[in-house]
């Protein structure tokens, strides 16, 4: 600007002080920002760089593996026994490093998995730059921009808006209020809101972490590890072990080094020994490898699993809430017939339809296909509109015809334009009762179309009969939720009779029994009870979906929402679990925990078998981790009881929890398991661990003070150890069996080359040499084996006694 300029401006701003000159800006507003403008404000630092990660970073995942409690105590055993005890007692501090690794490198797998899905289900403001629209990133928007939204969107940045026709903004994520927000230019909208009807332009007036719900926004797309079950509940177990180990560990400690007369070094090797399986912590990694891989193999299917929780919650659903369109039909439909009422003429019908499609700049399903069907009238012009709301049921629009007349059109539900007693709706009950989607058009005498009584005394003049196209995998897919015992409901906004007769095409249990929402008892208690004996609801509004899910819930149910619509996004958000589908609006992708980037429904029963794998799985290695937990307190308190030597040398409990939990927990968890997760993850472990655990260290110190006593002379602290062994070893074993039950091929041959690789070790002379163990004589070894079984019928008693007594 030249000083001439400037003086100018000056001047003028004195003549007139009430209107202040305005800042330089785009000549024209509505054509958006320039590509210069865009690079300024880029050069600046004016972008939308709020860093949204849908995992943790590289060194995020390092440290949660590396830096842990347990992986502090053990590292400095470890380092211990390095200096004093030869390396084979220091076996577990290689495994340690070598298990962190696998679980570094698997969750650096998941994290590749989720960022790669990330950025395919990432969504894409359309931005109108030079006057032409385009679609960018979240991250590309720049301070000015103006962005175009329509149904479903969500508002990525805060902003003014420009433009609005019969622009309906739900904003409840942020306010906690149901009820859309009618927007109008000049307007503010929020960062987190989303359009539930109509549609307009905004300018981004903040961006990045100024955006209202800039914050929210990233913390819920990262990686997040709360609302965990299973990781609470082995938090829990791990700080009552952390209290159990350590006066524990001061007292063996003491008894080893102090109360026994022992050479240092070797009382040292038995007092780290006796602490290294105290610690669980194999439980930790094998969760989070768990996880990990669930991830991985959901990614694969193209399925985003946003939440790493929802693999765990997906377990536990019993109830599955389906919105009929988009989930069991596909997104498109046909018309296939046009039936007058009242005298209609129709060609002038047709003329109407091709008007009503083109005042709609976004068009859902519906009225999709009404414009394939029936071409523009070309003389006709749109003067307002009214676009459709899943809330009223309806949409509108006011016209100026070719010959200068004015007209108003509705289009929409029939049962909600029509009187109770219009004799047209028994007609329209037929063709649902085949299916088939039906809309009303008819007239109304209302100058406005956003007057609120504009559907007051409207005149019917035809029925719009369409076609729904069935998901050729969806009577599948609910026939695998019967055989889960997952209870299915299906809601809709449609019909209820056309709702169930689709429904009943597929098989859906109860689809004869349909409800119309709109009967619905209020009472959360009441609506419950009737969403339990029945599984088909129509013209349900976003908020019933909401109270649906909420009721189900109060009944004890975990619900799992599916949807793609913008009136699917509250019940979503409320429920346990929400599924999107990729190519569902932008606002239920952002709630969901789950998006089906392929959009098949027929990926579900994946979904919720990876959740039961994974949870089912990792509650039954539990048990073997917390077992030898137990029985390794146990076996210290005696030690320090009775003041006698401790029982093993590291090496050879290294060699017992790898033989007996190490290699079969990992193949245990990653294996199919297809039961349905059940909640106390705590009671149900701890029910099987204390006492297997309890039995399992009586048995090991009986055999080991009788192997004192029996054995004497030079080699007899290495016999009284090896019968001590070989005694855990068999109780051990046989735990991992239960655990491994029902049987089949592969975990028979698991156990059995478990065994065999304990045998190799004890009849091997080198083997028996590194590990320092070696059977005498045949009255000791005898009497362990006989030990181990009385121990073994005594586990497999005090389990099925849990099982009866302490139902979980």
């Amino acid at each position: 600007m030249t000083q001439e300029q400037r003086g100018t401006i000056d001047a003028g701003a004195e003549l007139d002080p009430v209107h202040p000159v305005a800042p330089p800006e785009s000549a024209d507003r509505a054509r958006g920002l320039t590509t210069a403008e865009v690079a300024e404000r880029v050069a600046r630092g004016e972008i939308n760089d709020v860093p949204v990660r849908s995992s943790r970073s590289m060194a995020d995942i390092v440290r949660a593996n590396v830096f842990t409690r347990f992986n502090a105590i053990i590292g400095v055993l470890w380092f211990v026994m390095l200096f004093v005890a030869p390396i084979q007692d220091s076996l577990f501090g290689f495994v340690i490093i070598a298990n962190t690794g696998i679980g570094i490198i698997q969750e650096w797998r998941a994290k590749k998995t989720l960022d790669s899905l990330a950025v395919i289900g990432e969504a894409k403001p359309t931005v109108r730059r030079d006057g032409v629209a385009a679609e960018v990133s979240t991250a590309e928007i720049v301070l000015g921009d103006l962005i175009e939204i329509g149904p479903g969107d969500k508002i990525v940045v805060d902003g003014e808006c420009v433009e609005a026709d019969g622009l309906e903004i739900d904003e409840s994520l942020l306010t906690g209020e149901a009820d859309p927000v009618l927007k109008k230019p000049g307007d503010q909208v929020m960062s987190g809101s989303f359009v539930v009807a109509g549609g307009g332009a905004h300018t981004a007036t903040k961006v990045g972490r100024e955006a209202y719900a800039a914050q929210l926004a990233e913390e819920a797309s990262r990686f997040t590890l709360v609302h965990s079950e299973l990781r609470s509940g082995i938090s829990t177990i791990l700080k009552y072990v952390t209290w159990l180990m350590v006066p524990t560990s001061i007292g063996l400690v003491i008894s080893q080094l102090v109360v026994k007369d022992d050479d240092l070094k070797q009382s040292i090797a038995y007092t780290v020994g006796g602490i290294v399986p105290m610690i669980p912590e194999g439980l930790v990694l094998l969760t989070s490898v768990a996880f990990a891989i669930g991830v991985i193999r959901l990614g694969r299917k193209q399925c985003l699993v946003q939440e790493l929780p929802a693999i765990e919650g997906l377990a536990r659903v019993d109830t599955v809430c389906l919105d009929k369109t988009g989930t069991l039909t596909e997104g498109g439909m046909d018309v296939t017939d046009l039936r007058m009422l009242n005298g209609s003429d129709e060609t002038y019908v047709r003329k109407v339809l091709g008007a009503l499609g083109e005042s709609d700049p976004r068009p859902n399903a519906s009225l999709q296909a009404i414009i394939d069907a029936y071409p523009d009238a070309e003389d006709w012009r749109c003067t307002e509109s009214l676009p459709f709301s899943s809330a009223r049921k309806y949409s509108g629009a006011s016209f100026s015809e070719g010959n200068g007349e004015n007209s108003t059109w509705l289009l929409g539900a029939p049962d909600v334009l029509l009187p109770a007693d219009d004799p047209s709706l028994a007609e329209i009950e037929d063709l649902n009762k085949q299916g088939l989607r039906v809309l009303l058009l008819a007239r109304s005498d209302a100058r406005e179309v956003d007057d609120p009584s504009v559907a007051e005394g409207a005149r019917a003049t035809a029925l719009v009969v369409l076609e729904q196209r069935l998901r050729p995998d969806a009577a599948d897919t609910l026939r695998y939720f019967k055989d889960q015992d997952v209870a299915a409901k299906v809601i809709s906004g449609d019909n209820a009779v056309s709702v169930g007769a689709v429904a009943g095409k597929l098989d859906l249990p109860g689809a004869e029994n349909t409800v119309d929402a709109r009967t619905l008892p209020t009472d959360q208690g009441e609506m419950a009870q009737v969403l339990d004996d029945n599984a088909v609801f129509g013209r349900v509004t976003p908020q019933q979906k909401r109270d649906m899910v909420g009721a189900l819930q109060s009944k004890g149910h975990t619900v799992a929402m599916t949807g793609d619509g913008v009136n699917d996004v509250l019940a979503l958000k409320d429920a346990d679990i929400g599924v999107s589908m990729g190519s569902g609006s932008e606002a239920t992708r952002a709630v969901a925990q789950i998006v089906l980037l392929n959009n098949s429904f027929a990926t579900l029963p994946s979904v919720v078998a990876e959740g039961r794998r994974v949870i089912g799985n990792i509650t039954r290695v539990a048990t073997l981790f917390l077992v030898k937990t137990v029985y390794s307190v146990l076996i210290a308190l005696l030690v320090v009881c009775t003041q006698v030597e401790y029982l093993f040398l590291p090496r050879h409990l290294t060699l017992l929890s790898t033989l007996t939990i190490g290699v079969p927990a990992f193949f245990l968890a990653l294996a199919p398991n297809k039961e349905r997760a059940k909640p106390h993850f705590v009671k149900r472990v701890m029910r099987y661990a204390i006492p297997g655990g309890v039995i399992a260290g009586t048995a090991t110190f009986v055999t080991y003070i009788l192997a004192r006593s029996h054995y004497s002379g030079p080699g007899a602290r290495e016999a009284e150890t090896s019968a001590a062994t070989l005694c855990l070893f068999l109780v051990a074993i046989w735990v991992l069996a239960i655990i491994a039950r029902p049987y089949t091929w592969w975990r028979l041959l698991l156990i059995g080359t478990m065994g065999f690789g304990f045998m190799l070790v004890m009849v091997v002379p080198w083997l028996q040499d590194f590990f320092q163990l070696k059977l005498a004589g045949t009255t000791m070894p005898w009497s362990a084996v006989a030990i181990a079984a009385v121990a073994a019928a005594g586990i497999e008693f005090a389990f099925r006694w849990v099982d009866r007594k302490f139902p979980a």
